[in-house]
């Protein structure tokens, strides 16, 4: 997928990591060190800070974007992440996006 492609598509996968603050993020594994950034659809729910480490079935579209330097750091500060951790982010990066519909955590 290319940048401002997209797909309805449903998947299973393991949680990474979730927003600190809220639960209004989370990333899933998707295999070969790569993973994908998930929102919720209209920021209308969220999920527990924790379950990283579970498996979910998500379901909504899937979409490559260019994410910028400020929205990393952001993510990262939300995630927990050191002050250097944070200060190394220097590039815009390319990731792949889920914006759920529904997300199921499975027992």
């Amino acid at each position: 997928m290319n940048v401002g492609d997209s797909i309805n598509s449903k998947m299973i996968a393991k949680v990474n990591s979730v927003c600190q603050a809220k639960g209004c993020w989370m990333t899933l594994d998707l295999g070969d060190e790569q993973e994908v950034m998930v929102k919720f659809k209209d920021y209308g729910f969220f999920v527990p800070k924790d379950i990283s480490g579970k498996e979910v079935i998500i379901n909504g579209k899937a979409y490559v974007k260019e994410v910028s330097i400020d929205v990393q750091r952001h993510y990262a500060e939300d995630a927990g992440k050191s002050l250097e951790e944070i200060a190394a982010i220097t590039e815009v990066k390319k990731t792949f996006s889920f914006e759920a519909d529904g997300v199921l955590l499975k027992q």
